[in-house]
């Protein structure tokens, strides 16, 4: 029911929105629990939320885990649990890998339809995992881009990806020579330490920085978190998650629902960074969207 996440946007747009209009959007969500596995060197989050415009209630259980020994494993895990807002009866279980893969890859597409340059005609992609190939698909669905061009740490993998999806992908031998000349980039990397440095970037060119979702992880370094005009999903998540913040200092110019709403501009004229966390509101729209679509096929 969710083969094309760009049926998500409409509904991910609105809920952005309402996240950022505070306690009138009707959004109750708290910034994520995350318990550490000390001895796997592992995490769980919860991410609970109910969205008053949607009448959703969800929890979503997330682990992910930085390296695994086991490959075959996904370093990241989801379920999501649906619930009766009016009566809290459990209604759904849902594999939530899918709908964090999807709705990431659809509310990435909402920050670069508001901030890529006019003229956006090359695409890279650091990283050829799950989020790759999520963000391929939506990306060259709703945007022509001439060339897209991939990496990956083992480029076996990037190679595999190249051959998997439905297009060209020109496979690099090095992060600096996918990014070169971009003007749209995407990192969707287990990196833990800069693997995107400023001075590679493209002035104007936009970045949807997807990894790094932990306080000492980081995918970009202080010049290009600096130089860019910042715009993040949730300021209070970024200021409690998100090495590249935190660790850089950058200021946080806007909330992706401020420019939505129209009280923040977008600024594509400019070099900007989208910082993406994910938020559990998405994952609640993704959740009703989908059981809402098998309800009306049953």
């Amino acid at each position: 029911h969710l083969h094309r996440a760009s049926l998500l946007l409409p509904a991910l747009e609105a809920a952005l929105a309402n996240f950022s209009a505070g306690a009138a959007g009707g959004v109750v969500q708290p910034v994520r629990t995350v318990l550490p596995v000390p001895r796997h060197g592992g995490y769980l989050g919860v991410m609970p939320a109910y969205s008053a415009a949607d009448d959703a209630l969800t929890t979503k259980l997330v682990t992910f885990y930085e390296h695994l020994k086991d490959s075959s494993v996904p370093s990241h895990q989801a379920t999501v649990l649906l619930f009766d807002p009016s009566n809290g009866t459990l209604k759904a279980v849902l594999d939530g890998s899918v709908i964090t893969a999807k709705r990431t890859a659809a509310v990435s597409a909402i920050a670069t339809k508001l901030l890529m340059p006019a003229f956006a005609e090359v695409l890279c992609i650091l990283g050829a995992g799950v989020q790759a190939y999520s963000h391929y698909d939506i990306f060259t669905e709703l945007f022509t881009f001439k060339e897209v061009r991939i990496w990956n740490r083992t480029e076996e993998k990037a190679l595999k990806f190249a051959s998997s999806v439905s297009g060209p992908v020109r496979v690099c031998s090095s992060a600096q020579e996918a990014v070169t000349g971009a003007d749209v980039i995407v990192t969707v990397t287990m990196a833990t330490a800069p693997i995107l440095f400023g001075d590679w970037v493209k002035p104007g060119a936009h970045i949807n920085a997807v990894g790094a979702s932990r306080p000492d992880w980081r995918e970009l370094d202080d010049e290009l978190m600096k130089n860019s005009v910042l715009f993040v999903d949730s300021r209070d998540a970024a200021l409690t998650e998100s090495g590249d913040v935190i660790l850089s200092g950058a200021e946080i110019f806007a909330e992706l629902g401020e420019v939505l709403k129209g009280t923040k501009p977008a600024l594509p004229e400019k070099t900007t960074v989208f910082k993406s966390l994910g938020m559990a509101v998405e994952d609640t729209v993704a959740a009703k969207f989908v059981y809402d679509a098998w309800s009306a096929g049953n």
